[in-house]
Order: C-alpha cells, then sequence, then structure tokens
C-alpha cells in the first residue's frame, strides 16, 4: 500500500508538475493543500486543477485572519523591515503554511510533506526548519530541488504527461499575500532595469490624484485597530488601507537583498498598507516610548526581522524577543494622521494619551518649563571626559 505525502500545492508550474513527480518517484498517494493568506487565487479552480492531475484529495484553508493576527501583528509591533527595506510578506507567510501542512499530515496520517522550493531561495529554509520543528518525525521532499529541472524542462514535462497549467497572467515571478506582492524575474534580474508600469497591480504608477488624500490610523497595544475611526477587523482594515494607499503610488520597494543562501537578489514588492501601517507604528512610539527603549527596540526590530526572514520563526530567541516587545507595546496606544500625494506619504500628525511629549516643556513661545540655567552644568559634566580625551589624542 502507497504511503501518503502532502504537497502545499499553489497551482502553479512547479507544484503541478510535482503531484504527478511524487506519485512516479515514489509511489506516494499525494494530498494536496493551499493555505489562503490572501493571494486572491480562485481556490476552487484549484483545487479541481489538483484533482484533474492526480491528488488524492484536496484541502483548501482560510488562515488570512490568522495570518493577520498571530503573524503580522506581531511584526508591526516589531517594527519588521528586512535590511530597512522589505516587510517580510512572504517570510511571514512561509510558517504559517508549515504549520497547516504539518495538521494536515497528521490528520491524512501521511509519512511525508512536499513543497515546490528550489535550492536557491529563502523558502526552503522557512518550510524545511518550521516543518521539522513541528513534526521531527515527517519526512520532507522538495521535487524542484531535487530533480533538477529549469522552468523550460518542467513545461515540456507538463505537456509529455498532459498535465494542465494555468496561464501566466505575467511575464514576472509573483508572490502575493495579504502583506505584500513580490515581483521577481525577467528584465527584473537586470538589478538597472526600471520595472514596467504592468508589473505593477497594487499601486498606480501613472495619472494619480491631483489632490491628497489623508488617513487617520488608531493603534492600541501596538497594532492597527480603526482606519478614519472604523474600527475594522484585521484582514479588512489592511485591504481597505492597500487600497488606498496604492491609489495614490504609495508602496513600492525595489532593492538588492542579501538571501540567506548568499545570492544576492534583485526585489521588488508592493506593500503599500505594510510600509503604511509600519512607518505610523514607527511615528507614535516615539511619542510614547522613551529615548532608551527606543534605542534599544531597534537592535531588538533588527535581530526579530532578521530570524524571521532567514526561517527561524520557531526559535526561541524570537518568542523571547516578542516578550520584550509586547510589554512596551501596551503603551503604544493613539493616533497618527498619514497623507499621500503623488507616489509619496509621511505622518503629519500623531496623538496618544501615553504621550511624553511635553509642550511646555518643548516650546519656544513664552514661559517654559524647562530651567534653562540647568543646561549649563549639564554640558560641563556631558562633554568632561571627551574634552580631556581629545586633549591626549592631540598630544
Amino acid at each position: 500500500m502507497a504511503g501518503k505525502v502532502v504537497l502545499a500545492y499553489s497551482g502553479g508550474l512547479d507544484t503541478s508538475v510535482s503531484i504527478l513527480w511524487l506519485k512516479e518517484k515514489y509511489g506516494y498517494d499525494v494530498v494536496t493543500l493551499t493555505v489562503d493568506v490572501g493571494q486572491k487565487e480562485d481556490l476552487k479552480e484549484v483545487e479541481e486543477r489538483a484533482k484533474a492531475i492526480g491528488a488524492l484529495r484536496h484541502y483548501s484553508i482560510d488562515a488570512k485572519s490568522e495570518f493577520a493576527s498571530d503573524y503580522i501583528f506581531p511584526s508591526i509591533k516589531a517594527n519588521a523591515l528586512y535590511e530597512g527595506k522589505y516587510p517580510l510578506g512572504t517570510a511571514l507567510a512561509r510558517p504559517l503554511i508549515a504549520k497547516k501542512l504539518v495538521e494536515v499530515a497528521e490528520e491524512e496520517g501521511a509519512e511525508a510533506v512536499a513543497h515546490g522550493c528550489t535550492g536557491k531561495g529563502n523558502d526552503q529554509v522557512r518550510f524545511d526548519v518550521t516543518i521539522r520543528a513541528l513534526n521531527p518525525r515527517l519526512k520532507i521532499i522538495a521535487p524542484v530541488r531535487e530533480w533538477g529541472m529549469d522552468r523550460e524542462s518542467e513545461r515540456r514535462f507538463a505537456v509529455e504527461r498532459g498535465i494542465p497549467i494555468s496561464q501566466k497572467k505575467s511575464r514576472f515571478s509573483i508572490d502575493q499575500n495579504l502583506w505584500s506582492r513580490s515581483i521577481e524575474g525577467s528584465e527584473l534580474e537586470d538589478p538597472f532595469f526600471e520595472p514596467p508600469q504592468e508589473a505593477f497591480e497594487w499601486v498606480k504608477v501613472e495619472d494619480l490624484p491631483d489632490e491628497a488624500t489623508y488617513v487617520t490610523l488608531r493603534f492600541e497595544g501596538g497594532v492597527p485597530i480603526a482606519l478614519d475611526g472604523e474600527e475594522l477587523a484585521p484582514v479588512e482594515l489592511i485591504e481597505r488601507l492597500n487600497s488606498i494607499a496604492g491609489a495614490n503610488g504609495f508602496g513600492i520597494v525595489d532593492h538588492v537583498e542579501d538571501r540567506l543562501v548568499g545570492i544576492k537578489s534583485r526585489e521588488v514588492y508592493e506593500a503599500p498598507a505594510a510600509l503604511s501601517i509600519l512607518e505610523a507604528h514607527k511615528d507614535l512610539e516615539k511619542l510614547v516610548l522613551t529615548k532608551h527603549e527606543l534605542e534599544f527596540k531597534r537592535l531588538v526590530d533588527e535581530k526579530w526581522s532578521w530570524l524571521v526572514y532567514n526561517g527561524l520563526w520557531i526559535e526561541p530567541l524570537r518568542m523571547e524577543l516578542d516578550s520584550f516587545i509586547n510589554e512596551g507595546q501596551k503603551r503604544v496606544n493613539g493616533e497618527v494622521r498619514l497623507k499621500y500625494y503623488k507616489g509619496g506619504m509621511r505622518v503629519v500628525g500623531r496623538r496618544s494619551s501615553e504621550s511624553i511629549y511635553d509642550r511646555s516643556l518643548a516650546t519656544y513661545e513664552g514661559a517654559s518649563a524647562f530651567d534653562q540655567s540647568l543646561a549649563k552644568g549639564f554640558i560641563e559634566l556631558w562633554g568632561l571626559q571627551s574634552r580631556l580625551g581629545f586633549r591626549r589624542v592631540e598630544g
């Protein structure tokens, strides 16, 4: 009797070809799983394609709410931007998909799980490390990594075996979820080539509105809960802000990224809501956290982002950093006003009941609560050691 393997199935070329490959090479019964993290695919069509190729059974799981609350929201608290640019959309989704893969494998009594990752990227690490942590008994198979085929070879294999594959909507390679849309391949592999308008779907790059657009985000406990005074569920808030920011031309990231495997890769992302929320969150933190908290948290945030990007969602240090972050986020409550205009976005206002900004201290107008005579002694002590050291260095 053949064993079972559960394949993380996107409906694309790699995973479609993998169904037949797993059946022929390993003799497995293949169960397919598609996890909806906001990729906006026709899940019924994906299921039908999997079964037409030969899947024994197919699971479709709507995980958008879980993705937003348990993965995206912690990343907001951590101001998560890998190398200061990438809001970790794909990196955050992979451990969630891996978790669902393990759950379905255990339910099905499968001996193995499979995914469509290549040997060049970061996703293979994100899947494999998470799966092994959650269930070390499961065998992990990565057909694309193992068979050494390129895309053209895969297409020939699909045609020869009569595998139905979806028509590509773009000549670029796209990975999309609730938090970001990544765009790779084709001409973009030349880092000097400007991405054409057709590469973008979320962000409008021409004929932008002549009037500025303002939005107000309200945060509680470090996460956004309302947009322009209307409380919204996490998924709806992200989707609505994505539409607003993108329509104003904001939200494109174009940079050279350092992958875990040592390869430098030109990456282009659309992330209008993600970049807006992260900027608003950082600005609100400046209003309510002390200088010392902010300086140390920047180190924590950078490490948190590094761990998640590099596939270590299950690393105890990440969870311990969450504990530190969550303590300070109890005070990150308030509103931030954003202004979008002609592709740009900036914070134009912020307020909070937790604010430690004191206008009576900061003001240059009229009487101040700050005793300026204290500054002289402070400066004398502040620069004392540096002055002495400078004299020694200068000889």
